[in-house]
């Protein structure tokens, strides 16, 4: 960790991750499902983010590593738990959060004497991970709902009730219950994700599509463990995704997917049965083949934490990355070696992918110093990357080598 972090932050760090796993141990979360009983293996648990952001001068930007030409900068710090990003149309963008601050933000795409402050428009609100933005209208969901705001940008002072619930029958839950969304050709997607680590998820593991209104539900895709990252490719309009493998299989098996979606409300890609597109579960997979199910357009690496995906829409950046995908991996937590940074991935027109890093540094002596979440291409053709470890978006741009 930042060497110089205060005694009473290492001691907040500690309750807040103590309480909730000392007080699970005997109810076995459902993150712990198949856990072996080894040493090693049982001192393994969700790595909790910071509950304060990093100092901006703390902030890992110096020890960051790209491409020839790209540069990395501090775009906003002290923007607590920052995770999904979006733009909106008069100079906002918008910043969810998950399991620490329990908010959203609206940040200034220009900034103030030098710096941004995060203005908090969502508080008190758990799981707040889901937003989008489309045509003056903020999608927020929790776990249990999805709602709208209309006109959002000219209420950021007050956003009031919701101008429309879209759902409030959600399944809720704590294991893989958090919110991604896109808006796309009129409708909302949203992720549902299994309610656990290996089970039988009836309903759950799927992608899902609705009217901007509510209505209309269909099935996307089904088989889709958790996935919390996902968008359309702009030449076909394929939805790409990222699926996060099952734990406690091994430390080297399975890998996270990236997968695409070509026959929507008719695939299946696996789970429970089939693990990275070639191993049948030990438990649910015994009369199953893996050639029921999509393969995988590519593997991403073991227990990866998959997050953000964004197809790179601008023209700031060489062309070898126009039309690539760029993928968050937030990195492992029940894996003895760290690893995570940001990947870009190139799809190949067979349903295949190639897949290499962009940005790495994130991991020092085995820690996290940050940890990637989710993109937003701004108009000039730079690209935002949140850490909702450290707190802090980051502004890739491309100068030449």
């Amino acid at each position: 960790m930042l060497a110089n972090r205060s005694c009473a932050l290492v001691a907040a760090v500690t309750l807040l991750c103590a309480a909730p796993y000392a007080a699970a141990q005997d109810e076995e979360p459902g993150w712990a499902k198949g856990r072996p009983k080894t040493d090693t293996a049982m001192k393994m648990a969700p790595v909790p983010a910071f509950p304060i952001p990093t100092s901006a001068d703390q902030l890992p930007v110096d020890k960051l590593q790209l491409p020839p030409g790209f540069k990395v900068e501090t775009w906003a710090s002290g923007v607590l738990d920052a995770r999904a990003l979006r733009k909106g149309d008069k100079g906002n963008v918008f910043v969810s959060t998950l399991f620490v601050a329990n908010k959203v933000y609206a940040l200034p795409l220009e900034a103030e004497n030098g710096k941004r402050e995060p203005k908090v428009i969502i508080d008190n609100t758990e799981q707040a991970a889901g937003i989008e933005f489309h045509k003056g209208s903020l999608f927020f969901a929790t776990h249990k709902k999805i709602v709208r705001y209309d006109n959002a940008e000219d209420k950021l002072d007050n956003l009031g009730e919701p101008s429309a619930v879209l759902t409030d029958t959600l399944p809720g839950g704590s294991d893989h219950s958090w919110k991604f969304l896109r808006v796309h050709d009129g409708m909302l997607y949203y992720n549902i994700g299994a309610p656990c680590n290996i089970c039988d998820p009836g309903e759950y593991a799927k992608i899902y599509k609705m009217n901007l209104d509510g209505t209309g539900n269909e099935t996307v895709a089904s088989g889709v463990r958790n996935t919390v990252g996902f968008d359309f490719d702009p030449k076909t309009g394929h939805l790409w995704f990222g699926e996060n493998g099952r734990d406690w299989f091994s430390e080297e098996l399975p890998n996270d997917e990236l997968n695409v979606v070509t026959k929507p409300g008719e695939q299946h890609f696996g789970f429970p049965y089939c693990h990275q597109g070639n191993i049948p579960d030990s438990e649910f997979g015994w009369g199953r083949s893996c050639d029921e199910f999509t393969s995988p357009a590519a593997l991403l690496g073991p227990h990866a934490g998959t997050l953000g995906v964004k197809f790179y829409t601008g023209s700031m950046f060489p062309e070898k990355y126009q039309g690539a995908m760029f993928i968050a991996i937030h990195g492992p937590w029940n894996r003895t070696e760290k690893y995570n940074g940001v990947y870009v991935a190139w799809p190949d027109g067979e349903g295949g992918a190639k897949v290499e890093p962009f940005m790495t540094g994130f991991v020092e002596n085995n820690e996290y110093l940050g940890r990637p979440v989710d993109f937003l291409v701004l108009d000039d053709g730079s690209m935002l990357v949140s850490d909702d470890h450290a707190g802090a978006i980051y502004r890739i741009s491309y100068s030449g080598s």
